[in-house]
């Protein structure tokens, strides 16, 4: 009974050690995960699994989102998952996503899994025109997508119509041109066969890199009324604070960058702007909600801490992430070349083999004529063996008759002939038999002729049958030599060990002389980006001057207008920035 007692407090104590858990589901621009979560877990640690299970260690530009009430919020790292407002049935959904965003993308995203997140974060934004994008910008950057999922151009794989099912445009630049589908494919096309050899990361960092100047890249807009009850738009990125028009978000009447802001603060539901310069007077606005006025807090800390981060020296642990992002950008350039290299020889080696192949081919042919030309010169050498048979037969029959006439005529002679009508006639029938004897004699002699005449061209034609056989036996000897020949080459297995010599030169040591070398191609890299762009410039005036002529003014949008309005005025992204200026103590007003 003890031992009975013991075993159910045993079984009591390890029931209560048991964690509760719940189900989490977590989704990323590409994928969706559960968890079990345990009760007790806070934010940071849900976030960390999430990060540990993606490979993620630059987790600073990302957060848990979710919706409460119509409204975006996002998981606190140091307060329990259950206390925040989030729904009670299980699975408890939260979205992956960027939540700051860097300055510059090509210098401050290392990780390949941060870039490719941000890249899908960003194309969706795009083709969901929560970011404006100028329909010429919107092909390139489709191109980039392309290249991002399809690699390398191939007419014979990407044929027309490869497009149809993609959503590569947002519908807003669709609807605004007279263009068909294939028209859209047609120019998508011509910029992504130019984009041959850029591999995944590097056409999702062009892409990345286009669209960071686009001006609503990285704004977060919320509703705000000033102290005069005017509606306005508060946008806060990762350079500062931007106030704008509700009917204009691309270009901010007024901004006030991190660097000059010395306050933020926020009581009940007004917001106190404080600048850097005292002569300036602190700008106060009010958000409707006391939630979306914490989400601009948060907001503004993250984006200034990370605005303070980028000027100062890297830490040890982004330091230990770029040097091992160089290595493997180093290594995987140097594999690229080898495995370019290494196709370039495949390449070169299968087209000996088509050309060996072709002239076996060839030889074929020439075998075969060859051997139908001994056909035909055997044939027509019987031919000429019967025909001088026969021509000789006939020969030896008119000698016979040549030689019966003349016996006929000895007996004729030797006939008496008493009257002398009997001797004219006689007479005139040994005139006639000697001419038919010497037609006979002549026929013979032209037929003598012609069996010698026969007989030479039987000669000839065994001549030319002997030679015709001569030259099949040096044809069928080549022929031999090109299959051999060609087996030798056709007979490479398929991981070309001839090719390894090559790669087993090659050292994946990083040296001071490979890294002196990385760094001149980068160096070189930059001088052909300049000039890219200079290019990219230009193409990009060419299709919208092209396609100019489609365009259906009446269903432009605001955001067209105020584009092209700012495109004629030179304006863009961080020109149109404007600062507050110092008036005495008079307030901004806006």
């Amino acid at each position: 009974m003890a031992g009975a007692v013991a075993s159910r407090m045993s079984f009591s104590s390890l029931k209560r050690k048991q964690p509760k858990t719940f189900t989490v589901r977590i989704v990323t621009m590409d994928a969706e995960m559960e968890f079990s979560c345990e009760v007790k877990w806070k934010g940071k640690d849900l976030f960390d699994l999430v990060c540990r299970t993606l490979g993620l260690r630059e987790t600073w530009f990302f957060g848990l989102q979710y919706t409460i009430k119509d409204t975006v919020a996002w998981l606190k790292m140091d307060k329990k998952v259950l206390d925040h407002d989030v729904p009670t049935e299980e699975p408890v959904t939260f979205h992956f996503l960027a939540k700051f965003y860097p300055e510059n993308a090509e210098e401050e995203l290392v990780q390949e899994i941060t870039q490719h997140l941000f890249f899908l974060q960003v194309k969706k934004q795009i083709l969901d025109e929560k970011i404006y994008c100028p329909p010429e910008a919107s092909v390139l950057l489709a191109s980039y997508a392309v290249q991002a999922k399809y690699g390398d151009y191939d007419p014979n794989v990407h044929k027309r119509g490869f497009l149809a099912q993609e959503e590569l445009l947002p519908k807003r630049v669709i609807n605004l041109y007279q263009m068909t589908p294939e028209m859209w494919e047609e120019r998508i096309t011509a910029w992504y066969a130019e984009h041959r050899g850029r591999a995944r990361d590097e056409a999702e960092m062009e892409y990345l890199k286009i669209a960071q100047d686009l001006e609503m890249y990285g704004v977060n807009y919320f509703a705000i009324r000033n102290k005069k009850g005017t509606e306005l738009l508060l946008g806060v990125d990762a350079l500062g604070l931007h106030i704008y028009d509700p009917d204009n978000r691309l270009t901010p009447k007024i901004s006030f960058p991190w660097n000059e802001i010395r306050n933020i603060s926020y009581s009940d539901k007004e917001f106190t702007i404080k600048p850097l310069d005292k002569k300036i007077d602190v700008f106060k606005f009010n958000s409707s909600k006391l939630r979306v006025n914490k989400l601009i807090l948060q907001l503004c800390i993250g984006n200034h801490d990370l605005f303070m981060r980028r000027r100062k020296a890297d830490s040890l642990e982004v330091q230990q992430m770029k040097a091992q992002a160089r290595e493997e950008k180093a290594r995987k350039q140097m594999e690229r070349q080898r495995l370019a290299r290494e196709k370039q020889m495949r390449e070169e080696a299968e087209r000996t083999r088509d050309e060996l192949e072709r002239r076996l081919m060839q030889l074929k042919e020439e075998a075969t004529m060859a051997n139908e030309a001994l056909m035909r010169s055997e044939e027509t050498a019987d031919l000429l063996a019967e025909k001088a048979q026969i021509t000789e037969e006939e020969a030896k029959l008119l000698a016979q008759k040549a030689a019966e006439a003349e016996q006929e005529m000895q007996r004729i002679k030797a006939t008496a002939i008493r009257t002398e009508e009997e001797k004219r006639l006689m007479e005139q029938k040994v005139l006639e038999a000697e001419m038919l004897a010497l037609k006979m004699a002549e026929e013979s002699e032209r037929r003598a002729k012609e069996a010698d005449q026969l007989k030479q061209d039987l000669q000839e034609a065994r001549e030319s049958e002997r030679r015709a056989k001569q030259k099949l036996l040096e044809i069928s000897s080549k022929s031999s030599y090109t299959q051999s020949v060609n087996s030798s080459t056709t007979a490479l297995p398929p991981d070309l060990p001839s090719f390894n010599l090559i790669s087993e030169s090659l050292s994946f040591d990083f040296k001071d002389t490979d890294m002196k070398r990385l760094s001149m191609e980068i160096e070189k890299e930059k001088v052909e980006y300049m000039e890219k762009s200079k290019h990219l410039q230009e193409q990009l005036n060419e299709l919208k001057t092209e396609i100019e002529a489609l365009k259906l003014k009446e269903r432009e949008t605001a955001l067209d207008i105020l584009h092209n309005e700012n495109a004629s005025r030179g304006n863009s992204k961080h020109n149109t920035i404007k600062k507050p200026q110092a008036q005495g103590r008079r307030p901004i007003c806006i």
